[in-house]
Formats: structure tokens, sequence, C-alpha cells
């Protein structure tokens, strides 16, 4: 019931123009203490996140012939009904395309950190008349999502971002149902004719080193894409958790 309520302030607040208010109205309703951001993880360096300033980037024209995000969402394999996370979903690229899959009766849960965001998503959804998308203003240590409900988190090129990576997978791990699964793209660190800057790249081996230290194993993965991994990772049964630490790696 919360949720929805949220949900419907939102969507509220933005045809009143009140969208910084909803924010603030959010964070104050948080009660977490949020440890010091990490640098470093595993010995990779976390890339700073990216600004709304710069949201055009991800709705660019030459998206399609770059990274076949056609390609992704058919690998996705996603049904109607099905709940889906679109974790860092900034202006909605992958989310509007996700929610039309899920219709009628799925729904795509679209976490942000920056209401900025999620204001832009929210023009677009409303311009195409897409209706299942419910707006989650997360925190850079908790997405906000419901237990063990959500069917698969898409990471679009936004884990290597994560500023307290244990947290967020554990947050995540603990919203998937138990057949639930992440789908993680990042672009591909072993190939350095990819156009993007290394810290907004990732290895495979780092990959599979970060997310079986946080109860993660790998289902699956698919190599055709021109630039990124698509890997998939469900719950490991055997994983016995550890303490997350909130002391920053230097």
């Amino acid at each position: 019931m919360q949720r929805q309520l949220n949900a419907w302030l939102f969507w509220i607040c933005l045809l009143a123009g009140l969208i910084p208010a909803w924010a603030e109205a959010q964070q104050k309703n948080s009660s977490e203490t949020i440890p010091p951001a990490r640098s470093t993880y595993m010995g990779r360096r976390i890339a700073q996140a990216m600004s709304y300033h710069g949201a055009d980037w991800l709705v660019r024209p030459t998206r399609e012939s770059e990274e076949r995000p056609s390609e992704v969402l058919k690998q996705l394999r996603l049904k109607p009904g099905m709940v889906v996370c679109d974790l860092g979903c900034g202006n909605g690229y992958y989310t509007l395309a996700m929610a039309k899959q899920v219709a009628p009766d799925g729904k795509i849960l679209a976490v942000d950190i920056q209401p900025e965001m999620l204001h832009l998503l929210s023009l677009r959804a409303e311009s195409e008349g897409v209706k299942n998308i419910e707006p989650v203003l997360g925190t850079i240590v908790d997405p906000k999502l419901p237990k063990e409900s959500v069917d698969m988190v898409l990471l679009v090129d936004v884990y290597h971002e994560f500023s307290h990576p244990q947290q967020m997978l554990a947050a995540i791990r603990h919203s998937l149902k138990p057949t639930g699964q992440i789908a993680l793209l990042e672009f591909r660190e072993e190939d350095r004719t990819v156009p993007i800057k290394p810290e907004h790249k990732m290895t495979k081996k780092q990959i599979l080193r970060e997310y079986s230290a946080n109860g993660f194993r790998l289902a699956q993965q698919y190599d055709g894409l021109p630039w990124q991994h698509l890997m998939y990772f469900e719950k490991d049964p055997n994983w016995i958790s550890q303490q997350v630490s909130d002391k920053p790696e230097n």
C-alpha cells in the first residue's frame, strides 16, 4: 500500500511541477544511515555516476547500432505479468520498452537516485501513454524494492558506478523472487576497441569475483553484443552471508 501511495504522490507532484518536493519528502521518510562511499572495490576503481545533465546520451540515435538494445530486449525474454526492475533507469530508454513487453498485468519498477531522471522518464511515459511504470527514488545504498517480489533486475551500465556495491547487491538479493535473476550489462574491459572510459568498463573475471562474493552465481551469459557483456545471475543457495563493512576502501 505504501508503495502505491508513493507512486501516486510522484505522479501528482509531476503534474503540479513539484518533483523536488516529492524527492525531499521521500528522503526525509528514509531512516537509513548511509556509510561513506567507496572509491574502490575488490581492486576496481568505482566510476562517478552519470548526471541527469547527460541524459540525452542515453537516447542518442546511434545507440541501436552501437549497443543493439533491441537484441538485449530479445535476450531478456520478458513475458506479460512479470515484475521487472530497471535499476538506474535514467530517462527510461529500457523502461518504456520493457513496460510494453510485460503489459498488461506486469509492471516496471523504475529506480533512480536522481529525481530529475525520474521526471524525464515520466514525461516520456506520459507522451507514449505507458501506464505500468512505478517510479522509485532509491538511495546509493538501497533501491527501495519490495521483498522477494521481483522477477528480474536489469542493470544497464550502472553497477560499476555503485558507491556501495555490497549494500546494493544485498538489497537486490533481498528483492528477488526465489527464481529471480539479475541481468547485468557492462561494457567489455577486455576489448580495447570499445570507446568507453576504462573506469566505465568491467571484465568478466571482475564481475564474477564481485557477484560471487555477494551471494550470486552465474546462471547464463550472452556474448553476441557489440560492446557489452550480458550476464545473468541468480541467488547462490550455498552462499553464507558475510557482514558488510561500512569502512570505505582507499
